[in-house]
């Protein structure tokens, strides 16, 4: 018997390298916000985490001058800097192979709705999985809300039957303060060790996209 029922992968650093176009977009916020640039490390903190709460973390913003840099990144975001992003090699094939083994497959992000949407119809995601589950317009959903909401979407009942696959502590913590069990993948933004993983609760950790299926199933 399979230990799962479903699938649920975030979206930037675990299905599609987003980088380019999320840090285009928040140079942009910044220069227009009239804000120090930071630097490349600190940039790829931006990516993952609501776009608000990045600006009011790194610069220590109000949380109206936080929705107001946010507000300039999404207008330049969706406009010009969306597509911006590669499939992670071999991520097509790993979904391909959770779905031959008879699990449900979809996507629980903190990206806009309607941006996870086209995003991940321009690059066929939207074929290959059953659910597409992205944040509110005013991206105040926990992660926690996320997975929950594409878990009712894909009808399973029991969490513990749900495997979440992210590359990031907010994926570990919203998965885990629901009881959904988590796979950490090493080749995204987040954890770059399985000690990043292993500081979390988890059922394993994959170096690429190869290795989602053996850890899964």
């Amino acid at each position: 018997m399979r230990a799962y029922d479903a699938a649920l992968f975030d979206l930037d650093g675990t299905l599609l390298d987003t980088s380019e176009g999320v840090w285009a977009s928040t140079r942009y916020a910044i220069e227009e916000m009239k804000l120090p640039m930071v630097s490349q490390e600190v940039l790829r903190t931006f990516i993952g985490p609501p776009i608000q709460k990045s600006f009011a973390r790194v610069y220590g913003l109000s949380e109206e001058k936080a929705a107001e840099a946010a507000a300039v990144f999404r207008n330049r975001y969706k406009d010009k800097d969306l597509l911006l992003a590669t499939p992670y090699d071999g991520i097509f094939d790993a979904i391909k192979a959770l779905s031959d083994a008879g699990l449900r497959t979809g996507v629980a992000t903190y990206k806009r709705q309607d941006y996870a949407l086209r995003l991940l119809a321009h690059y066929g995601f939207d074929k290959v999985c059953d659910v597409i589950c992205g944040s509110d317009l005013e991206g105040k959903l926990t992660k926690r809300d996320i997975i929950k909401n594409a878990i009712k979407e894909l009808g399973v009942s029991d969490m513990s039957r749900v495997v979440m696959i992210g590359d990031s502590d907010n994926d570990a913590i919203g998965a885990g303060e629901i009881g959904v069990p988590f796979v950490g993948v090493l080749y995204g933004f987040g954890f770059s060790s399985k000690e990043d993983v292993d500081a979390f609760a988890n059922v394993g950790s994959a170096k690429t996209p190869a290795d989602l299926p053996g850890c899964i199933l």
